[in-house]
């Protein structure tokens, strides 16, 4: 029996990067999956996004580990979307049992306009309220809910950010304090919230030119391999980032029943980034 067996796992942004790797893990516990993802891309970001085709890769992943899945395309902006795909995944397995709200996006450059803020608080924080308002009713006790923070939450803001990344600070630290306050209202409901919040990972929102450009404003064209020499500067390990396996680790613990009395937790999964920048407090 896995760690999950017979649990029902709605995963948003699971098309690929973080999600997928959730999903995956979820699965090979023995989690059913429903996979909420855009499917397209934001104007702002400048990068590319999760498409059908990556979605029906995690529908592959999941289903080579003999556990069901239902592939939903939603905008987590969307209210209306996120209810009807919780409603959608009721349907197809008669529970849900964990939320992961893991879809976010990462539009840093120094010359992104306001819009890109824009779009960042409505994703990272307000596709992650859409998410969990759409769910929580349809918990029942026993449930686990984990939200995607960041270290950037954590971390003294720059002056000098640019509109995407404040907007980011904004929505991760917004959604630290949300999830504290969830937490504590849900617990008389056995009802459990929790935060994840890692240092850079190794996907697809790291790498790109705009975030390359903010780890190495020095340099006009920096390429992957002179942006990750700067970006051990994140972590007191030596390390430029993680990987969406060591998130996931993370994940299945806060959703199995090992951690039924966890609660409120901002758990750090930072390579000791945290510890860089805050004295020791208990």
């Amino acid at each position: 029996m896995g760690r999950v067996a017979g649990k029902v796992a709605l995963i948003t942004g699971a098309a690929r990067g973080q999600g997928r790797s959730h999903a995956v893990a979820l699965a090979a516990e023995g989690a059913d999956i429903v996979a909420v993802d855009l499917c397209a891309d934001i104007a702002s970001v400048p990068y590319p996004l999760g498409t059908e085709a990556d979605l029906a890769e995690t529908e592959r992943l999941v289903e080579k580990l003999d556990r069901r899945i239902l592939a939903v395309r939603a905008d987590v902006r969307d209210s209306d979307a996120m209810r009807d795909a919780v409603d959608r995944g009721l349907r197809e397995f008669g529970r849900l049992d964990v939320v992961v709200a893991q879809a976010g996006v990462a539009p840093m450059g120094t010359d992104q306009p306001v819009r890109a803020m824009l779009d960042t608080v409505d994703v990272n924080l307000v596709g992650v309220l859409n998410t969990l308002h759409a769910a929580v009713p349809k918990l029942d006790a026993g449930a686990s809910i984990i939200a995607t923070g960041s270290l950037a939450a954590m971390r003294p803001r720059s002056g000098s950010a640019d509109p995407a990344s404040a907007g980011y600070k904004f929505a991760k630290q917004a959604l630290a304090h949300y999830v504290h306050e969830l937490a504590t209202a849900l617990a008389p409901l056995h009802i459990r919230v929790n935060a994840v919040h890692p240092t850079n990972t190794d996907t697809q929102m790291l790498h790109h030119e705009g975030m390359y450009r903010l780890f190495r404003p020095d340099l006009d064209a920096p390429t992957r391999e002179q942006a990750e020499a700067a970006f051990p500067v994140m972590n007191a390990m030596p390390v430029p980032y993680v990987q969406p396996e060591d998130i996931s680790h993370a994940v299945v613990y806060l959703a199995s029943d090992e951690s039924r009395f966890v609660t409120g937790m901002q758990l750090r999964i930072d390579a000791g980034g945290y510890l860089k920048v805050h004295p020791y407090t208990v």
